[in-house]
């Protein structure tokens, strides 16, 4: 996996590293047998509370495939098939929705195998994200007061690529979103869950050693590089954490496996090593060895408090998952289960099935207009016009389309939102993040495409 795709392969590492390649490997083996044990007779892991279902993103950046994880070996209760099944059903995930519990599902279900955006004739996970743009706050996705909405965005939607490996999103989306993650660092150099942008005393703030490792990779998997001085400065403040003796990092409610796994993901999305250079201690110690410290073998679990006397799940998947150099998802392994496909995905439209397709309007002068689509499709698949035509009254946010030339039939699209082409500067349309090409009401739009316009050369 590259850095862009959030996970660090820690298998080569430098002498100066402590714990080995064959320590990290016993990590990961008695890891995942602890994930396992956590599994529900039924198959499942999603549950109330601090969900158990981000084991799936720890066991991808184990190497652990989730359709290959069983109760007493059921294939038919699989933890992939039980959790498409849960995330499909319309009860999912509440009558109150939040834009983190569709973050949350598009990273466990991609590194699930999964493809998030076509989890059934009903469910896209990426439009539902899209559903929550800030429009008078653009790049932020939910309540910008809490910050925490928006970095998890940009890491599901830059994070859970296509099954070809594409970033779906188009970068006008990726850099809208950037921009408010830069706005929100501290002062120190880290973030924290709560909005900072345009308040001097938050900027001012202490900033937290959890979402500084979040926002770390949410810029890194929207494309910014390592040696970005946001990155670098992001980077300063977990090393001004590090504890000397145990090369813990210590958190604002005090060292603790969570916060340290989470800052270590960080660093693994940004393709930083963790064992090496800035993150070695003057007595030999790295944030990996602190983790692998925690854990307790070979049960595999690992404890939250160094004080703690049994293990604990959540700091177990951000404790493996770390170790494992995964970032916050990582893509599914081949699995071992004879006749499992990698992925598993919606191939068509159900006719009749109400859903919802991601929608992105590029003016080309810097207004975006970001929306999920609600459409029922007449048929297996349908057409951009109709898209469009039902963007004009079924799109969450409202406003996403407001008029669209021609209004029928087929053909070029010569104007959209009173922008008209002119010359060689055109609406051009992109599927999947595809090259973009001419836009036509009768270009033909699958199940689950995410769709990007843009008007340009």
């Amino acid at each position: 996996m590259t850095a862009a795709a959030g996970a660090f392969a820690l298998t080569a590492l430098p002498a100066a590293a402590t714990s080995t390649p064959a320590q990290i490997a016993t990590s990961k083996t008695n890891g995942v047998t602890y994930l396992k044990s956590l599994q529900a007779a039924d198959g499942s892991y999603a549950g109330s509370g601090l969900s158990n279902e981000w084991a799936f993103s720890a066991f991808a950046a184990a190497g652990t495939a989730a359709v290959d994880v069983t109760p007493g070996g059921d294939a038919t209760k699989n933890a992939r098939t039980v959790y498409r099944t849960l995330l499909s059903s319309a009860s999912w995930p509440s009558a109150s929705p939040v834009v983190t519990d569709y973050e949350r599902a598009t990273l466990n279900a991609y590194a699930a195998g999964i493809d998030p955006a076509r989890v059934s004739a009903s469910r896209n996970l990426i439009a539902d994200i899209y559903g929550y743009w800030q429009t008078a706050e653009a790049g932020y996705f939910g309540p910008s007061a809490n910050f925490n909405g928006t970095v998890f965005a940009a890491l599901a939607l830059n994070g859970a690529k296509t099954q070809a490996g594409q970033v779906r999103v188009p970068q006008a989306l990726r850099d809208k979103v950037v921009t408010r993650l830069r706005a929100n660092q501290h002062n120190d150099g880290g973030w924290n869950y709560g909005k900072a942008e345009g308040n001097p005393s938050q900027l001012a703030a202490a900033s937290d050693i959890d979402m500084t490792g979040a926002a770390m990779a949410a810029l890194c998997v929207s494309g910014v590089p390592n040696t970005d001085t946001d990155i670098v400065q992001a980077k300063a403040f977990l090393k001004s954490k590090l504890v000397n003796n145990s090369g813990a990092f210590n958190a604002m409610f005090g060292v603790n496996t969570d916060s340290n796994g989470w800052a270590v993901s960080g660093l693994n999305a940004c393709g930083i090593n963790p064992q090496t250079g800035d993150f070695l201690t003057t007595l030999g110690k790295t944030p990996v060895d602190f983790l692998i410290a925690q854990q307790f073998n070979p049960g595999g679990g690992f404890k939250y408090l160094p004080s703690d006397t049994g293990p604990s799940a959540y700091a177990s998947i951000d404790g493996l998952r770390a170790v494992a150099g995964g970032g916050f998802t990582s893509a599914p392994p081949a699995p071992v289960t004879p006749g499992a496909p990698q992925w598993v995905a919606q191939g068509t439209f159900a006719s009749g099935t109400a859903t919802r397709l991601a929608l992105t309007v590029d003016d080309g002068a810097g207004g975006l207009k970001v929306c999920a689509v609600a459409l029922t499709p007449t048929g297996t698949t349908t057409t951009l016009g109709a898209v469009l035509d039902a963007a004009v009254g079924a799109a969450t946010p409202s406003g996403c389309v407001t008029t669209v030339t021609p209004s029928s039939g087929t053909g070029t699209i010569t104007s959209l939102n009173g922008k008209a082409n002119s010359g060689s500067t055109t609406w051009k349309a992109s599927v999947d993040g595809a090259a973009f090409g001419t836009a036509t009401r009768q270009q033909v739009v699958n199940v689950g495409d995410t769709i990007a316009l843009r008007w340009g050369v």
